[in-house]
């Protein structure tokens, strides 16, 4: 079971994706298309626009995707906000950020190891994060309707569907993150913007370091209390035929730097959904503002050398938990670049 349940998770989580999918057919589009739903709010429901993105502007730290830190007496480092989808526009690396990684003594993601291997291990290790073991069935807290939305996304991601009522809802919420078009690009080839940094940093004979590790990260998601993690999945069924959709918005904030628009976007959608805010006080806590402070720590040594290269996902620099409010807390001087 924890076999397959490896690969399952190679094939939905967001951070791993980019690794260990399964060869799919090669007829896959260039890049995938979809709406932009932020857009779309803005004309059907002007008021909560306006609430999200009054939230989005007053969020600190969110006009750049590229931050220099500067520690007196070393040589400045750079901070990279990425984006784990492999869409072009948003994947490939500026001629001044491979400049950067060039002349760089280091280069650190969130994940060092993204191996089939690590990530099969990591899985072993993991079983009671991925499955419920106390007799709950994920189908018991679900509507019938929603529970076949459920089957239908584990068929997708090549697990037999008598899997679906064991697996925590997190694990589900993950491969609904990611549309089933975004999949086959990355099993055709496409890389994520974090494997870019990666690949440039080895062409330039530097080994990646991690800020965390990949059971780091699956007991962080398990850690989210477990009503909090049904009613975010429900929200994410409510709109599961719109993974297109929704990947584009993400991609439209990141372009137009307003990626303070992603949480409070998310928590529109809830109430639409008829979810409280307060479902995502767990994930805001553990998969934010917790990894932050051990990103920040994990940096910190490269920093205090000097001449690093860091790249983690967009989310976690902006606000007064993000990575640049943290540093800048510590004493370095921050400031944006690109």
């Amino acid at each position: 079971m924890i076999s397959r349940l490896r690969t399952f998770f190679c094939a939905c989580a967001t951070v791993l994706i980019a690794t260990c999918l399964p060869a799919m057919a090669d007829d896959t589009p260039q890049r995938c298309h979809g709406a932009d739903m932020l857009a779309e709010l803005q004309t059907r429901s002007p008021d909560v626009y306006k609430t999200v993105m009054d939230e989005s502007r007053r969020t600190t730290n969110t006009e750049a995707v590229l931050w220099k830190i500067e520690n007196p007496g070393v040589a400045p480092s750079y901070l990279l906000g990425t984006m784990h989808l492999s869409d072009p526009r948003i994947s490939q690396l500026s001629t001044q950020e491979k400049e950067i990684i060039a002349h760089s003594k280091s280069v650190a993601l969130e994940v060092a190891d993204l191996s089939e291997k690590a990530v099969g291990d990591a899985m072993a290790k993991a079983g009671h994060l991925l499955v419920y073991t106390d007799g709950r069935t994920l189908n018991g807290q679900l509507s019938g309707d929603e529970f076949k939305i459920v089957q239908r996304v584990v068929k997708q991601a090549g697990m037999p569907e008598n899997a679906s009522s064991v697996l925590k809802p997190w694990l589900i919420s993950m491969l609904l993150a990611t549309s089933d078009c975004e999949r086959k690009q990355v099993a055709s080839g496409a890389k994520v913007l974090d494997l870019q940094v990666a690949q440039e940093a080895q062409k330039n004979g530097l080994a990646v370091k991690g800020l965390e590790t990949i059971e780091q990260q699956l007991e962080a998601l398990a850690s989210i209390a477990d009503d909090q993690q049904i009613d975010m999945l429900k929200v994410g069924l409510k709109y599961a035929d719109r993974s297109d959709d929704l990947m584009e918005t993400i991609i439209q904030m990141y372009l137009k730097r307003e990626i303070g628009a992603a949480m409070p976007f998310q928590l529109a959608l809830a109430a639409e959904s008829g979810v409280p805010a307060s479902a995502f006080s767990g994930f805001k806590k553990a998969l934010l503002a917790d990894r932050n402070v051990r990103m920040r720590d994990g940096a910190e040594p490269l920093l205090q050398d000097g001449n690093a290269f860091i790249a983690v996902g967009a989310l976690h620099l902006v606000g007064p938990t993000g990575l640049v409010a943290l540093l800048r807390e510590h004493g370095y001087i921050v400031t944006a670049v690109e």
